[in-house]
């Protein structure tokens, strides 16, 4: 059995930080884990341009606390008008690492997302030409589509065309959530890969809705059936390196949560990694681990590996019921939970 596990520093390819005292309250937890995180631009308002990613990443370096070697990597959001020379300017200046398609209104602050992609087919058409990455909410928008199909039909709908209208576009699906989105990742050449968040891996849909709702395993796209989470299972913990770490943590303060219209997102950073291990440990597939976490995003992203290590041992982790952050309450993923593995460098 293997009891302590030494690994690349990992990074988080898919994460929220908010912005203001909720940011500054919760980088470090990002900070203590990753080398380096993908951070999602939908604020209020988005960051579509380069001079707005630039602010947006000083304003993430102040939160880092002191000591600790952690690296934003921005995104552009895409809108029906995004300028392709300020995006390509943005890449070549290493403001932007990727830009980040969001179908209006398809979750939280994506009201300015893209209402018809074709629109941006000549955005795309640049990214490829300048070797961008396109990160992708995929999910449809249609009042009249089940919310549970509603990744399954982004996928006929726009990413099959995407796929082969763009076929030297690296693509990256996010926080897939259905068997659909790793049969069709897995059938797509080297250029499209898939984060998986550790929520997907640990709950089906009845975590939400059995015993009463559950707002804090609420999040979009929502869980869905048990054959799915079982597949995600099995492409995480596969070797693949077409699947790689994204949290997509995204922090709400309870009273946020707890409502009559609550928001969606689960805030995991905090034991983000004793999360996904104990999957990986669950499915006995611990020497896999580092790929998934370390060398498959790295690799994907055309950047480096982590020169430094962290490691991990087995042993109890008490996850708090919940945590303070801006004076409030934030409950974190795994609340009031035991689980099996902890950092300890």
């Amino acid at each position: 059995m293997i009891n302590t596990l030494t690994i690349r520093r990992p990074d988080d390819w898919h994460l929220h930080f908010r912005d203001g005292e909720i940011m500054r309250g919760v980088v470090p937890y990002t900070a203590r884990q990753f080398g380096r995180a993908i951070v999602m631009p939908n604020l209020s308002p988005p960051v579509t341009t380069a001079a707005q990613a630039e602010e947006y990443r000083g304003r993430i370096l102040a939160a880092v606390p002191q000591g600790a070697a952690f690296t934003p990597l921005m995104i552009c959001y895409l809108t029906d008008t995004t300028d392709p020379d300020d995006l390509a300017r943005g890449a070549e200046q290493g403001v932007f690492t990727a830009a980040k398609l969001y179908p209006a209104n398809a979750t939280t602050n994506s009201a300015h997302g893209v209402s018809d992609v074709t629109r941006i087919y000549p955005v795309l058409a640049r990214m490829e030409a300048e070797g961008i990455v396109l990160c992708v909410h995929g999910e449809v928008t249609d009042r009249d589509v089940d919310v549970f199909d509603r990744e399954a039909e982004f996928i006929e709908r726009h990413l099959r065309a995407i796929a082969e209208n763009f076929p030297q576009l690296k693509v990256v699906f996010e926080h897939i959530t259905t068997a659909d989105a790793a049969t069709f990742v897995e059938s797509c050449g080297p250029n499209v890969a898939a984060t998986i968040t550790p929520q997907h891996l640990h709950i089906n849909r009845n975590a939400m809705l059995v015993g009463g709702i559950q707002p804090h395993n609420y999040c979009l796209p929502v869980a869905k059936r048990e054959r799915h989470r079982l597949a995600l299972r099995a492409a995480a913990t596969s070797g693949s390196p077409k699947f790689f770490l994204g949290t997509d943590s995204a922090p709400h303060l309870r009273s946020a949560k707890e409502t009559a219209c609550g928001c969606a997102g689960i805030f995991n950073a905090p034991f983000a990694l004793e999360s996904y291990l104990t999957v990986f440990d669950e499915e006995g597939a611990l020497d896999l681990f580092e790929g998934f976490a370390s060398l498959h995003g790295p690799a994907f992203y055309g950047l480096p590996v982590n020169a430094d290590t962290i490691t991990l041992e087995r042993g109890e982790t008490q996850v708090p019921e919940s945590l303070m952050l801006v004076g409030e309450e934030i409950v974190p993923w795994h609340a009031g939970q035991v689980l099996g593995w902890r950092m300890v460098s």
